[in-house]
């Protein structure tokens, strides 16, 4: 069976939740623009979304038709070729309507198992709890023929764990979406030595149609991105720790997530990127990693203070920014949580968060949002010259930014040297496009 007869059957378990939603969406186009190909006008699509939640799944078809909506305005030029023979459809809104019914009519939602009966390619997007996708994985192949194909979005779960322990032969890849998946362009790709061979072929074609980029990672506990995001932020956290004495805690973890942010020329701050990921999940990844790598220190008490207390982070259903590490204002950080205290405190620039800001001191001259260094043409020599002036700084700030780049570099370095990843530009290649960082870890700037 190859690629195009099995997309003509999918399913998504998990699909209501933040990754599986994604992943529906980008199925549900490419399986409308195969449905629309004239070679296929006889020929049935079925996507089945599959979730527990059924009020989650009232919401993903919301969100479905909302995204539709502006994916197909985004691609009118497109579409009038794959509806070039229907006369009736003239302005743009017409085929944009098309369209999105199309899409629609592909789509089942709902909450039995059993949907997944016919599928031959089957997308597992459930919690990051090996247990759990275990037993979800086992009673999947249960119902449906022993062809059936497995793409699983386990950001940290060894795959060849799960292809044991369900028993599929080999039939199971991870396809590790980043978040969003609708927007993000990477994609890491792991396959064991037990990958069948013809199911690598189909991940790579999947990953061309969806328009992504695949960096392959090694069969590692938290594959390069994770690996990565998991030791960076827990070296965060643990100077934060260190400088409490000095700071405070809430105030050490301020100046480590400004420094992080405005001084390492990042997209959001280390604790920000955690809230955003998700407290409570950002802690399952490394209670899982730790699990599965022996010697080394993947773990901090005060993760799990957080989850403890349900301080979580997250998003909401509007995707704004739920209150973790930071409290959020307009979506924007503006209070630190203080655990002693069990509650935020919030920044003041006349205040104590004012004063922080005062001994971290200048910034280096060069200094340039992320926003506005991503569209920068001369981006690289931009950095160049302000790595050069941040070496020269010996302010506060500087040193905790240089410190925290050799961290980071020596991170990456690390991915490579335990064969994580088989390259440092598969480790930049992950933090460049997953990640939107302006220039990898593995780099000569510090």
């Amino acid at each position: 069976m190859n690629f195009d007869e099995r997309l003509k059957n999918v399913s998504v378990v998990g699909a209501a939740g933040k990754m599986g939603s994604g992943i529906a969406l980008l199925l549900a186009q490419e399986m409308t623009r195969q449905k629309l190909l004239p070679e296929n006008k006889n020929s049935i699509y079925r996507l089945h979304l599959i979730d527990i939640n059924e009020a989650a799944l009232d919401g993903l078809h919301r969100y479905l038709k909302a995204q539709l909506v502006k994916a197909a305005e985004k691609t009118t030029v497109m579409l009038r070729e794959l509806y070039k023979d229907r006369e009736d459809l003239v302005e743009n809104y017409d085929i944009i309507g098309a369209f999105v019914d199309d899409a629609l009519s592909v789509v089942r939602l709902g909450t039995d198992l059993n949907a997944v009966k016919n599928s031959h390619m089957i997308f597992e997007a459930v919690v990051e709890d090996k247990n759990l996708k275990v037993d979800l994985l086992k009673k999947i192949d249960q119902l449906t023929d022993s062809n059936t194909f497995y793409f699983t979005n386990t950001s940290s779960i060894p795959i060849s764990v799960l292809n044991g322990e369900a028993n599929l032969g080999g039939r199971i890849i991870g396809f590790h979406f980043y978040n969003p998946p609708a927007v993000q362009r990477l994609v890491e790709l792991i396959s064991p030595d037990s990958t069948r061979p013809e199911l690598k072929e189909m991940a790579l074609e999947l990953g061309k149609r969806l328009r992504k980029k695949i960096v392959f990672a090694n069969d590692i506990a938290g594959f390069i991105g994770n690996g990565h995001f998991l030791r960076d932020g827990l070296y965060a956290i643990k100077e934060a720790k260190k400088m409490a004495g000095e700071f405070t805690l809430p105030g050490a973890l301020y100046i480590m997530n400004k420094v992080s942010q405005d001084l390492l020329l990042r997209p959001m701050g280390i604790l920000q990127l955690i809230d955003y990921v998700g407290v409570d999940v950002y802690h399952c990844i490394s209670e899982t990693v730790a699990s599965y790598i022996k010697g080394e220190d993947l773990k901090d008490d005060l993760l799990a203070q957080m989850v403890e207390r349900k301080v979580l982070g997250g998003q909401y259903a509007d995707g704004s920014q739920k209150d973790g590490f930071l409290k959020y204002e307009k979506n924007r950080p503006a209070g630190v949580y203080d655990i002693e205290e069990g509650e935020y405190k919030m920044f003041d620039p006349n205040g104590w968060s004012g004063e922080l800001d005062r001994k971290l001191g200048d910034y280096p001259q060069g200094t340039i949002p992320w926003r506005k260094l991503l569209t920068n043409p001369k981006r690289e020599e931009k950095l160049s010259q302000y790595f050069k002036n941040l070496n020269a700084s010996d302010t506060l700030g500087a040193k905790l930014a240089k410190a925290y780049l050799k961290k980071s570099k020596q991170i990456g370095e690390f991915l490579v040297e335990t064969k994580v990843a088989s390259s440092a530009q598969d480790v930049n290649d992950v933090l460049l496009n997953g990640f939107y960082h302006l220039y990898g870890p593995i780099n000569d700037y510090v």
